[in-house]
């Protein structure tokens, strides 16, 4: 007799090699790529990728999620970091700078970004890591500005605004430019 146990570590694999798969796919060719692409880039059977993955928006919002769990991540140690005396303000031009080079190579974290202003809420897998990123985003924001280094009216808002305006496509000259320029902006001075 069996043990369910195998079963449920082949699924795991089977998950992970899917995931993989699909975020290298939806890097290289967008979201729009083929449920069948995926599954082949997987080495696995549409079936099995169906199985884990009912539908191709539930695939695509688990892979922006797991994208945007880096993004999290990254905003979360810029607080730590400003907890413990870094500047608010240059924490967040760090954020934003990695952000943009990041989002210029990988089409599913740019969907990421742009999951930021659209509505969101309608995928589950993205409200844990959006409520992350809000949360430490948030503070860096209020505390850049009680340093005096971010200009008051500066809202949560208005950095997604910039996060979904990345110009992405633009080489990095230009997007380090484009960030210099906003900051500008942005300070309080």
């Amino acid at each position: 007799m069996t043990s369910p146990r195998p079963l449920r570590a082949d699924a795991a694999r089977n998950r992970t090699r899917i995931m993989t798969a699909a975020h290298e796919q939806i890097t290289e060719h967008g979201p729009e790529v083929s449920m069948e692409q995926i599954a082949a880039a997987a080495g696995v059977a549409v079936g099995t990728l169906y199985k884990h993955f009912p539908n191709k928006k539930d695939l695509v919002a688990a892979v922006v999620a797991a994208s945007f769990e880096t993004v999290a991540d990254d905003a979360e140690e810029c607080l730590q970091r400003q907890s413990q005396g870094s500047p608010a303000m240059a924490e967040l031009t760090g954020f934003l700078s990695r952000v943009m080079d990041t989002v210029a190579h990988n089409r599913a974290v740019k969907a990421a970004a742009y999951a930021l202003s659209a509505d969101h809420t309608a995928h589950p897998a993205m409200q844990d890591v959006e409520t992350r990123v809000t949360q430490a985003l948030g503070q860096l924001i209020r505390s850049a500005q009680a340093q005096g280094g971010l200009r008051a009216d500066f809202a949560l808002d208005d950095l997604y605004l910039m996060l979904s305006t990345l110009p992405a496509d633009q080489p990095p000259t230009a997007r380090a430019r484009w960030l210099a320029l906003l900051l500008t902006g942005l300070t309080a001075r």
